[in-house]
């Protein structure tokens, strides 16, 4: 889209999370002007956005209607109707990332045989209908029971140990994975405009909480060998181009003991592996979904310092309105940036804010962040 648009372009957003909140930021550097569909009537985007509706994004009238008043939608989570968004398509609304590409990644059964059609190396997978169909499988115990549609952030995946583990199984339909003996969980976020340009950022190494299978602790740039973090790189481009997707895709991946990448899971939207990169790179990558929506340039992605982040979790036993300790103590500390996500209530787990820390020193930069995760406690 190559005219002067800023200010006269609407862009609508499916979803009003924290996500969409930090595009939101980026979107007033460029005058942009955003719409916001969400469920939650006081979702953290609420009064952030010009203009701010309360409905479902998985209803087809709702999110159809939503798409006639804007000029684009994006989105900030996968969760959302795509026959609504492939008729706005037919009706001449940009949609990016496109509604094809969404319907692919919602469903990860259509992600693996993508992988599988593509040559993308990735773990060894079945697909079931059905709780039953576990007794066909054909891998050794362990091995992972993931629902097809409608898991994240941890949620919708199963380890089965061995028989017993059958009946607490998913019913719905899934993939079974053979268990990959990992090293290091990494991930590449990388973005494609409409011309066809596309630029990764330096890839991650990831920690995951055990308890609740989310990123907990994230180290920028990394520092694997050259030859890894190169492999990584290409494939997270050779996806990107392989789906002709536009704006941002996150490549989730494994780095196995033996010394292979296995691709795990992809994101069509900005990501928890890439909040460093607010203060950690040139670009964010919230800018960088902007950019390539737009068909902008890609902006430059490398890394400014050494960047930490750690994702800021409500406290095992507290639930109800949050409170927020330690965060004086954290703010005190040079080169500690907090980002609260303008959630008003807190639950075990549940993502309320992250906090990145920028220091010269890879190691102090660790050492500082693991101070930080015991400082500061949401409660209630």
């Amino acid at each position: 889209m190559e005219k002067d648009f800023y200010g006269e372009l609407r862009l609508g957003i499916l979803g009003g999370g924290q996500l969409g909140r930090m595009l939101i930021q980026e979107a007033v550097n460029l005058n942009i002007s955003i719409s916001i569909l969400d469920p939650d009537p006081d979702a953290p985007c609420k009064n952030l956005c010009d203009r701010f509706e309360t409905g479902q994004l998985h209803d087809f009238d709702t999110v159809y209607r939503f798409g006639k008043l804007v000029d684009m939608l994006t989105i900030e989570i996968e969760k959302v109707n795509v026959d609504a968004l492939e008729k706005l398509e037919e009706e001449g609304v940009i949609v990016y990332p496109q509604a094809r590409v969404i319907r692919l990644i919602q469903d990860k059964g259509l992600q693996k045989q993508f992988f599988k059609q593509n040559d993308i190396p990735t773990a060894p997978f079945q697909l079931i209908s059905a709780r039953e169909n576990l007794k066909d499988v054909t891998f050794p115990f362990p091995y992972i029971q993931k629902l097809r549609k409608d898991g994240y952030d941890g949620k919708g995946v199963y380890k089965i140990i061995d028989e017993t583990d059958w009946t607490e199984a998913f019913e719905a339909p899934s993939i079974v994975e053979q268990w990959v003996d990992f090293e290091k969980e990494i991930a590449v976020i990388v973005a494609r405009n409409d011309d066809g340009h596309v630029a990764a950022f330096p890839m991650v190494e990831m920690e995951f909480n055990p308890q609740a299978n989310l990123v907990e602790f994230l180290v920028s740039p990394s520092t694997l060998p050259f030859e890894i973090q190169q492999q990584a790189e290409h494939l997270a481009i050779k996806i990107a181009e392989d789906l002709q997707i536009v704006g941002l895709l996150a490549v989730e991946l494994f780095l196995t003991k033996d010394g292979r990448i296995l691709v795990n899971e992809l994101a069509p939207r900005p990501h928890n592996s890439g909040h460093h990169t607010i203060e950690g790179n040139f670009t964010s990558q919230f800018a960088q979904h902007i950019r390539a929506i737009f068909n902008l340039p890609m902006g430059n992605t490398a890394a400014r310092s050494n960047a930490v982040m750690i994702n800021l979790l409500g406290a095992e036993g507290y639930e109800g309105l949050a409170v927020y300790e330690g965060l004086e103590e954290a703010l005190a500390e040079n080169g500690v940036y907090v980002h609260l996500y303008g959630k008003k209530f807190t639950k075990p787990f549940r993502k309320m804010g992250h906090v990145t820390i920028i220091h010269e020193s890879r190691d102090q930069a660790i050492e500082l962040a693991r101070k930080i995760q015991r400082t500061i406690k949401i409660i209630a």
